[in-house]
């Protein structure tokens, strides 16, 4: 056995987890991703889906697939820079730059890779990226990708933003990346402060809204929208695979920016091009939402009544106020424990543990889409409830 082989035969923590019965990943859904799944032949509530607008089995977006495919086929055998544009591909950049409220956008294959594509080509070895400490994965990787110093803020703390800001040198690019809904607590960025801290800096805001198109803003556009600030935020960031039911994600802002990053970020030029179903599929999604607005409406009535209700069973959901709700146990194997008891209930929802987060923060997510129902809602939180008194979490 080679020495890679050796050195990576110790890691059995996942084997440890599968003997005591409780690993809760890579679990098969044998259907479509709506608020009632199939898992090994039984009928599960999804509670642990991204779909916030219950669109990825919609059928005018799965007609928009298949025309889509019967035209253009099943991929693009290129990157955008050489063959692989279509003018699909033009029509929804054109539409995502609308529906933001930017210029212009620019479609890459996954949301991962945009942020990979864009943070490092936008700054350098003697600029600054300030981040969240909650941000996404996906910008701390692209942060590591980039040449600039990195900076890291307390979570939706001003005062600790400001600090960090007083310590960039001037005329220097200073770009702050937050997530405008964060994916784990579920509460949203305080960006009127941010914008505000920006302009006395003379940073540049970029939000990562891929738990917020859908979900929050005028006709689920985001966080820039939210709250009034579209003009102010400099770079917004969405991906297809949540509320766009697909998979790809894009980039906005002011022509310029966006025309150099077309001609530079690497992510891009060197991946092949989202695929024609992805396309249309994201066209369609954006025609529903705005012919659907019910769905929002929705999303929102489901979203109150659980939160109010999780809050009246004593569970501790943080500082949350979106359809991401997080039921902290802060504890890691009652964590897995009761994510594997709520699964032979009925019941699917995603278990955070650490090394993800510390054995002191361990939760439950649970999401909610737009097609979910109240009464769907109050069979889990009665789930919940007897298994949280059962293991005394409550």
């Amino acid at each position: 056995m080679r020495f890679l082989q050796r050195k990576l035969s110790h890691y059995t923590e996942p084997q440890k987890i599968q003997k005591m019965g409780i690993y809760p990943y890579f679990r098969t859904i044998e259907s479509d991703q709506d608020t009632v799944v199939t898992i090994n032949g039984k009928k599960v509530l999804m509670f642990g889906s991204n779909s916030y607008l219950g669109l990825t089995n919609h059928p005018k977006i799965k007609e928009a697939a298949i025309n889509a495919t019967k035209k253009y086929g099943t991929g693009c055998a290129g990157s955008r820079f050489l063959n692989g544009t279509l003018d699909i591909h033009i029509e929804l950049e054109n539409k995502l730059a609308s529906f933001v409220g930017k210029e212009g956008a620019l479609v890459y294959s996954t949301g991962f890779q945009t942020n990979l594509g864009v943070i490092p080509t936008v700054t350098g070895r003697n600029d600054y990226i300030l981040i969240d400490e909650l941000d996404h994965a996906s910008i701390i990787e692209a942060t590591r990708l980039s040449f600039a110093k990195v900076l890291k803020f307390r979570h939706n703390d001003m005062e600790s933003l400001e600090r960090l800001l007083k310590r960039c040198e001037p005329n220097r690019i200073k770009l702050i990346v937050i997530d405008g809904i964060f994916s784990m607590d579920g509460d949203i960025a305080n960006l009127p402060e941010i914008v505000i801290l920006a302009e006395k800096y003379e940073a540049t805001v970029m939000i990562d809204d891929a738990h917020a198109i859908g979900v929050i803003g005028e006709q689920g556009s985001g966080t820039a929208s939210h709250f009034g600030l579209t003009k102010k935020v400099d770079l917004i960031m969405g991906t297809f695979s949540k509320s766009l039911a697909a998979l790809g994600g894009f980039i906005a802002s002011d022509a310029e920016t966006i025309n150099y990053i077309k001609h530079n970020s690497r992510t891009l030029i060197f991946s092949a091009s989202a695929t024609p179903a992805a396309a249309a599929s994201v066209l369609a999604a954006l025609e529903i939402i705005k012919n659907e607005p019910e769905r929002i409406a929705n999303l929102w009535s489901v979203t109150h009544h659980a939160i109010d209700n999780f809050r009246r069973l004593g569970f501790d959901i943080g500082h949350t106020v979106t359809p991401i709700i997080p039921l902290y146990i802060r504890d890691n194997f009652k964590t897995l424990k009761i994510t594997r008891m709520l699964l032979d209930e009925g019941i699917f929802v995603n278990p955070v543990v650490a090394p993800a987060v510390s054995k002191e923060n361990t939760l439950i997510r649970f999401s909610l889409m737009a097609t979910h129902t109240k009464e769907q809602v109050d069979v889990a939180l009665e789930k919940f409830e007897k298994l949280g008194k059962k293991l005394h979490i409550i």
